[in-house]
């Protein structure tokens, strides 16, 4: 049984990490406080090195792009937090014979960061991230690379764990995946094709894959 997880907003709170940062990086800065909003805005869905270019000039700050992105990975990773129930409910699910891997779009170093400030690198088959193999989900290329990196192939049990609808929901369905949704008290109003199950955060989830293998 191979289950992949969403790390952002799945596994750990990348807006309140992001929130975070932010409101720390006006406050060395001196800038005015509603900055930090702005901020919030331009890097909300995802963030790479590029993004500092236009954040820098954005800012009117004087440091280089790669410094402004150096200090983002170090900031967020020190404000990252995991999501209730994660660290022993994935561990109980290997103990139960889950293949467990991670399937999250961004730039390498940001993820494997948070992964690793969150104490959640061991906990993974595989680890697949967008940037380092050149495929963003929805692609069917993602998964099958993350299934692959947790030693297995994509099949009609394998799970896809995620909170967005369109990349790891509707992605992992045009894959062929059985999918799960974190909703986050949201409705599904995405699409006519409804996961196969949703639940309100990501200890309802592992809870549901447990009564699964059960």
């Amino acid at each position: 049984m191979l289950a992949l997880f969403d790390l952002d907003n799945t596994l750990i709170d990348r807006r309140g990490c992001l929130d975070e940062w932010a409101r720390g990086f006006v406050r060395s800065r001196r800038l005015p406080q509603e900055t930090a909003a702005v901020i919030c805005e331009q890097l909300r869905e995802r963030a790479y090195p590029a993004d500092f270019i236009r954040l820098r000039e954005t800012l009117g700050v004087s440091d280089s792009p790669d410094d402004l992105w150096d200090e983002y990975v170090d900031g967020v990773a020190a404000s990252v937090r995991r999501f209730p129930g994660v660290l022993g409910g994935i561990q109980e699910l290997s103990r139960m014979g889950w293949s467990i891997g991670l399937a999250t779009n961004g730039a390498g170093d940001i993820q494997r960061a948070k992964l690793d400030a969150a104490s959640l690198t061991p906990l993974f088959d595989g680890v697949c991230i967008s940037e380092e193999i050149g495929v963003r989900k929805p692609a069917y290329g993602h998964f099958e690379a993350a299934a692959e990196m947790c030693g297995t192939r994509l099949s009609a049990d394998a799970w896809m764990v995620g909170d967005t609808p369109g990349t790891d929901i509707e992605g992992g369905m045009a894959a062929g995946l059985r999918t799960l949704w974190v909703a986050n008290g949201r409705p599904w109003i995405y699409g006519p094709r409804e996961p196969d199950i949703v639940v309100q955060n990501v200890a309802e989830a592992i809870e549901a894959l447990r009564g699964l293998a059960a």
